[in-house]
């Protein structure tokens, strides 16, 4: 039986294997779908402390992956397809892989994914123009005109990044104010690859697999005039979903799916803790993510501390 069982690889789940390892707890951790988390699709960080020249996003996530390894931590590269929480010892199930996973204690780092439109044409055309990371499919738009669908921090990240590859960048969003930080509307207002079309939003996306996108339908919410946009790519960034179906009717979450926590890291079930974006809806950051990993590892070696004196 393990002690700690770790599910997700991001700064959370490696965060906290380092603090696990280190306190002798011998950590196992799942890496689940993206290994390394979200950071794997960054190309650049620059606001990662200790970073001043800034770091690459996977490499960061390399070396994190290299601590935790380091002290003593366990992976397993599979998914979770089933958790059992309301008995102990908690189990786990791996979707690769017969064997049943016990454990006397979990850290929840799963993170989230990115959120999409909803429209039909969205999955026929995914990988075909549509993409939710422009640090990965950036370079295919090279010489073209794409949009981004959003109006947070993460949309102008996404539109900066499309200006070193396409000739125009367009933002549509849904109101007449962003509601990214100063200064990401700072950078986005200053490049004069990058224009705004507010108001709005995609009612649908013309192309096919052959051809790609081929452009879009916009409705402005207030005039109800529709439009068509000419370009080659659709960057969809309106934030992200918490990757928390697996624990649904197990663990109290709130309307949207976020795992709730109380005292630090602590979730409704005992010796079950969250850290990072599965239990962020607001700050979902690399580095609140990795404090997160921190807590929930101490909370956790205080928890199986205590199982031990009143055994």
């Amino acid at each position: 039986m393990e002690k700690v069982l770790i599910l997700g690889s991001g700064p959370a789940g490696l965060t906290a294997a380092i603090y696990c390892a280190r306190a002798d707890l011998s950590p196992l951790l799942i890496d689940g779908p993206q290994p390394g988390g979200q950071l794997t699709i960054t190309t650049e960080v620059e606001n990662f402390p200790g970073f001043p020249e800034g770091i690459n996003g996977p490499e960061l996530m390399e070396r994190m992956r290299k601590q935790a390894e380091k002290f003593g931590t366990k992976f397993i590269f599979d998914n979770v397809s089933k958790v059992e929480l309301k008995e102990k010892p908690f189990k786990v199930y791996l979707e690769n892989s017969e064997e049943i996973i016990e454990t006397k204690s979990i850290i929840i780092a799963t993170g989230a994914s990115a959120r999409f439109l909803g429209l039909p044409e969205e999955k026929e055309l995914l990988g075909h123009g549509v993409s939710a990371c422009a640090t990965c499919d950036g370079f295919f738009f090279k010489g073209k005109e794409v949009a981004v669908v959003g109006g947070g921090d993460t949309a102008l990240e996404e539109a900066n990044f499309l200006t070193k590859f396409a000739t125009r960048v367009y933002v549509i969003h849904r109101r007449d104010k962003l509601r990214a930080s100063k200064a990401m509307q700072m950078l986005a207002f200053s490049n004069s690859k990058i224009s705004f079309i507010w108001d709005s939003i995609v009612e649908k996306i013309l192309g096919n697999k052959i051809t790609g996108v081929e452009g879009i339908v916009l409705k402005n919410l207030k005039t109800v005039e529709k439009s068509t946009l000419n370009i080659q790519g659709l960057f969809v960034a309106i934030g992200h979903n918490p990757n928390t179906e697996i624990f649904k009717g197990q663990i109290e979450m709130d309307e949207k799916g976020y795992i709730l926590t109380k005292n630090g890291t602590h979730t409704s079930v005992e010796g079950v803790f969250a850290a990072g974006d599965v239990q962020d809806r607001k700050y979902r950051q690399a580095i609140t993510a990795a404090g997160n990993g921190c807590m929930a590892a101490i909370d956790c070696q205080h928890y199986l501390e205590n199982l031990i004196k009143n055994t």
